[in-house]
């Protein structure tokens, strides 16, 4: 028997009823491992990179990855050999982004809420620019700078109040939002940063949303730049770059989104007679279906109204499901010729919301078997926690027929080893 995994990622797939990553059979991965464990394929990661690459072809660009993604060194090294730059929203993924071997001066600094620490150390190593979301921040660059006698790139990030028609957990660039400066606003700041000698005007930003099933909003906000950008040159400052942000969704279940090679070649029509350096910080759609967290039934549980499954992963290790309601599909990693049942699959942290999948079809599970929950390689292990006291699993990088521990599995140290009982 030979399945694919719905279009998700041809880098996972059934042979002779065994799920493999690659060349290499997942269950001795779990075996090698244990579980609840993330595996992913650096061929899949690497694929989708070079397809960003492909429709950017023909016009400067950098393409960030969004650490916040996915932050194991192993991937960051990985895309940082093929060129990318960094997304960055905290201190913390600069230092993930440095020690994973991407240079400073291919990374990009967003967040609303950039502390002193954070803008000093960003300013010290020599990033690409800051992403500046207020005045106050803009302000506070400038001072830093003018203390270190060092002038900060910056951009202004713009809030083009367009709606990404996507979660509205995940969506950004409404007026209503915490993030960017409003577009009628953006021009004020850069007059101010314009008179000051320690401000050094880099670009301009912008980051509407994540999982986008659409690029068409996108593509508006794009056109919005630009015409902010043209305005600014028009009163004498130029811009260098443009930077989109990141935004483009993948496939969980049915969606249909643009393919990256699809989405970079209509960027690259917009911006080709431009000539500024266009900016794009993917995330998701580099990592997104490059992984999977595979789990073990631990029991089968039945009742009059339900039959659920229990696995030894829990919402602590993959929480998108119960924060979003999040779709993931799970399959066994041995398929059976036994008829399917419709079950619940749950985790065994003590939140009813605990759960990986309602009332979906798989083969009958009993303990000991082994699931996988795919379209898991972003924002998977990055929001993982250790709740009810449980610790963070392990990752594994697949590459072919070979396989790799890229972090160990915590152990029960961790939950008190930066604690002091008084």
């Amino acid at each position: 028997m030979n399945r694919k995994f719905d279009a998700n990622s041809r880098f996972f797939s059934y042979r002779d009823g065994q799920l493999y990553a690659e060349s290499v059979n997942v269950a001795e991965i779990a075996e090698s491992y244990r579980t609840p464990l993330y595996v992913y394929s650096k061929s899949d990661i690497l694929d989708s990179f070079q397809s960003y690459k492909k429709g950017l072809q023909g016009i400067p660009h950098l393409i960030a990855f969004a650490v916040k993604a996915n932050g194991n060194l192993s991937i960051l090294n990985t895309l940082g050999k093929e060129g990318a730059g960094a997304d960055l929203t905290s201190g913390g993924e600069m230092h993930l982004a440095l020690r994973g071997g991407i240079p400073a001066d291919r990374m990009v600094f967003s967040g609303v809420g950039k502390t002193r620490t954070e803008i000093i150390d960003a300013l010290d190593v020599g990033i690409l620019m800051f992403n500046v979301e207020s005045e106050p921040e803009l302000d506070a660059i400038e001072s830093i700078a003018r203390e270190k006698g060092k002038p900060a790139p910056i951009a202004v990030r713009v809030n083009p109040d367009i709606d990404a028609k996507t979660h509205p957990k995940i969506t950004t660039g409404l007026k209503e939002h915490k993030f960017g400066v409003p577009i009628e606003h953006a021009y004020h700041l850069y007059r101010k940063a314009v008179a000051s000698p320690y401000l050094k005007i880099q670009g301009i930003a912008s980051h509407i949303g994540s999982s986008l099933q659409d690029t068409a909003p996108l593509l508006e906000a794009m056109q919005r730049l630009l015409n902010l950008k043209q305005r600014l040159l028009e009163n004498g400052i130029p811009i260098a770059y443009v930077d989109l942000g990141g935004g483009l969704g993948i496939r969980y279940n049915r969606e249909t989104p643009d393919l990256p090679e699809t989405y970079a070649r209509k960027l690259a029509e917009r911006i080709r007679d431009d000539g500024a350096t266009l900016i794009i910080e993917p995330g998701r759609s580099i990592v997104g279906n490059a992984g999977i967290l595979l789990c073990r039934v631990v029991y089968v549980k039945r009742s009059a109204e339900r039959t659920f499954v229990v696995v030894d992963a829990g919402m602590n290790d993959l929480a998108r499901p119960a924060i979003y309601g999040a779709y993931h599909r799970i399959v066994p990693v041995h398929i059976t010729t036994e008829k399917e049942e419709i079950v619940d699959v749950v985790g065994p942290i003590c939140e009813s919301s605990d759960v990986f999948g309602r009332q979906i079809p798989l083969p009958p599970c009993k303990s000991g078997d082994l699931l996988a929950i795919c379209s898991a390689g972003a924002y998977g292990y990055a929001m993982s926690s250790h709740y009810n006291g449980r610790v963070r699993p392990a990752e594994a990088l697949v590459e072919e027929n070979h396989h790799w521990l890229v972090r160990k599995r915590e152990t029960y140290e961790v939950l008190w080893q930066n604690q002091m009982m008084v």
